[in-house]
């Protein structure tokens, strides 16, 4: 079974990934499993199953499904402004060539799940690194973002679509709501009730041991890049809703499973959640023209057409996933490297999964 899908990814390490793991549930069950290549290419240990992964932006809809257990409890409406819950993003500036102007319209907290708040994916910015200077290196989430609201946007609100800290926005906006450290309330909601007992936002020091070793893809070739280095991580009490998950394939789809199958959220909060919000200002400027659009934190069918009824996202170290309920299926991909060309061809493997079924 499966004989082509796995074909196709054993060719990722001709293509220079270190290794991979692949899961697939149908119907709640264990579907299919593979394995190959390297933990540690280095030391020749092989992938086994049980190592952890830096998810980067894997962690973007843990993030967003953490903020709908709010929407569900009526404790914000996706209409809000931002400035409800952090007031410093109250009166924003966006940036016009070499000139700053004020913002024609306010950050809804819509904008955050959407990417269309205008922020944008520079963590060097001079306000963060005034951030980390200030902090002592810390970045605590919820004081970050009062630095990050100095910023000039990229443009007004609501009238573009482009990737950047959106979530990490939102996930010190649960912080706020919900009244306690944003991986905490993470933990208490999601990882704990599904028993994600592997997956944190913080990874203590003692368990590094446990992470893949993670490269990056420069002049050619795979490098060995560090296991814990992340651009995204800004600072050591940083949860970065956007990029700072760590976990396992495992406990990974523990989270598919749950989102699928309703354990997390209402079945109506998951249609939303996978309800195109791209409209004529922001579809011309996402990453997926004509073939999905984007939802709450997650690429989802398009209105018209429905060409994929999958919906998901990935990780800039190559992970990969996706929830079709159409079809019942959950599908997680795990690897650890980074900028790689290969990583661009994983929208296909949903597809490829159901041409085998």
């Amino acid at each position: 079974m499966f004989e082509k899908l796995t074909a196709f990814l054993d060719s990722y390490l001709v293509g220079g990934a270190p290794g991979y793991d692949l899961l697939i549930y149908q119907d709640g069950k264990p579907l299919f499993r593979h394995q190959n290549g390297y933990a540690d290419v280095e030391n020749r240990v092989p992938v086994r199953g049980n190592e952890r992964y830096n998810l980067y932006s894997c962690s973007k809809p843990i993030t967003a499904s953490a903020a709908l257990l709010l929407y569900e409890e009526g404790l914000f409406r996706l209409e809000d402004p931002l400035s409800l819950y952090l007031p410093e993003f109250a009166r924003m500036t966006v940036r016009e060539g070499d000139a700053v102007r004020e913002a024609k319209t306010p950050i809804r907290m819509q904008d955050l799940f959407c990417m269309t708040a205008g922020f944008s994916y520079n963590t060097s910015c001079p306000s963060l690194m005034r951030a980390k200077e200030e902090t002592k290196g810390a970045c605590p989430t919820r004081e970050t973002m009062r630095y990050l609201a100095e910023e000039p946007l990229s443009f007004d609100p609501g009238m573009r679509w482009q990737y950047s800290l959106c979530h990490d926005v939102l996930a010190a906006a649960v912080e706020v709501i919900a009244g306690m450290p944003f991986g905490q309330f993470v933990k208490k909601r999601i990882f704990d009730p599904l028993g994600m007992t592997r997956s944190t936002y913080l990874l203590p020091e003692e368990v590094l041991n446990e992470v893949c070793e993670q490269y990056i893809w420069e002049n050619g070739q795979a490098r060995n890049m560090g296991k814990a280095i992340t651009p995204y991580k800004l600072g050591y009490a940083y949860e970065s809703g956007g990029a700072g998950c760590v976990s396992t394939a495992e406990d990974y789809m523990r989270f598919l499973e749950g989102l699928r199958t309703g354990a997390i959220l209402k079945p109506e909060t998951v249609d939303l959640m996978q309800t195109d919000f791209l409209d004529e200002n922001t579809r011309p400027y996402s990453w997926f023209i004509g073939k999905y659009g984007y939802g709450l934190g997650v690429r989802c069918p398009l209105a018209d057409g429905r060409e994929f009824t999958d919906f998901g996202w990935d990780g800039a170290a190559g992970s990969y996933l996706a929830i079709d309920r159409e079809n019942k299926l959950s599908v997680f991909y795990a690897t650890h490297l980074r900028n790689a060309p290969i990583n661009q061809t994983r929208w296909s493997i949903i597809q490829r999964v159901k041409e085998e079924l």
